[in-house]
């Protein structure tokens, strides 16, 4: 929600004008005025928060995207025309989300941790509230009026599994999360490294979440230029699905969502793709968000006798 500032010099009015323009001037003032309290009033409504971490530095570059605008290579939303149009069927997770369903009927708080690394973080996005946890959290408002969510942003430029097991206590379970979001796979796919130990890397952190009480969703990498471009890219999608099948956790199959954006929808990569060939844009965040979005409350309001889970400790 953007809150628009008054000119100063156009509340003042011209000084030699009529007494009655000075009254109609009067009179406009004090609608604008009116009209700054009901944002301000529906602002302080809002039950959410999204926070970042404070620091986190791309690879070869000085950028901080949570304190400065993205590069001029990112790629607007406004840039094309292509609607996000998005099915059930094409984002239905596997398993359900007991912890978020049972404090979405109880009418508690949920705090959702988005975990990964730069397409996490918001790389290619035209400013830090176009990032996908931005979008998020304000789809998830937009489709549970009146439940607070908070939704912390836990992504750190150039991770990969590795990385992101080395904090996962500080960054993540600390935190006492209802339900983590796990991006992963780019970075180790990018850097060439063997895909086969990712699996036993992804089970321990999976293991460690589940102990933690929280329902867990793995994001598989972006279908991106740069990306499918490497030999291994479709190995590393393979083996994240096989191990959150193995896990009983859900997948978001985000390759597969981009994939259809490119051979399906016939979008060009440039509408959902930054320049830079790998991250996505404002545009592709935000449907992202919306997919994700309908994936979380479809799986959370299943029928209760299959939402299952760990007791929620308050």
């Amino acid at each position: 929600m953007n809150l628009f500032r008054l000119d100063a010099t156009n509340a003042l009015g011209d000084r030699r004008r009529s007494a009655s323009n000075r009254g109609e001037t009067s009179d406009m003032h004090r609608h604008l005025h009116l009209r700054r309290a009901v944002g301000l009033g529906a602002i302080a409504t809002l039950s959410l928060l999204v926070i970042g971490p404070a620091r986190a530095e791309l690879r070869g570059a000085a950028t901080t995207l949570a304190a400065q605008p993205a590069p001029s290579s990112a790629t607007p939303a406004a840039s094309h025309s292509a609607a996000c149009t998005v099915a059930t069927d094409q984002v239905r997770f596997d398993f359900p989300l007991p912890r978020t369903a049972r404090l979405l009927v109880s009418g508690l708080p949920i705090k959702v941790v988005a975990l990964g690394s730069s397409s996490t973080r918001g790389a290619g996005a035209s400013s830090p509230a176009a990032c996908y946890p931005s979008r998020l959290a304000e789809e998830l408002v937009r489709r549970f009026p009146g439940h607070k969510f908070t939704v912390l942003n836990r992504g750190v430029n150039g991770e990969d599994v590795s990385n992101m097991l080395a904090r996962l206590d500080t960054a993540v379970i600390r935190e006492k999360p209802d339900l983590v979001l796990w991006q992963v796979g780019t970075n180790s796919v990018l850097d060439g490294k063997a895909v086969q130990p990712h699996a036993s890397l992804l089970r321990e952190g999976l293991a460690r979440l589940k102990a933690a009480g929280a329902d867990v969703v793995l994001i598989d990498p972006q279908y991106a230029p740069k990306v499918i471009a490497k030999r291994n890219a479709d190995a590393m999608v393979s083996l994240i699905a096989a191990t959150a099948k193995a896990e009983h956790v859900s997948l978001f199959h985000r390759f597969d969502l981009m994939r259809h954006w490119h051979e399906t929808e016939h979008l060009p990569f440039r509408a959902f793709v930054s320049p830079d060939g790998l991250h996505m844009n404002d545009w592709s965040y935000a449907c992202l968000a919306k997919a994700l979005g309908l994936a979380i409350a479809e799986a959370a309001e299943r029928p209760t006798a299959t939402a299952i889970g760990p007791s929620i400790d308050r």
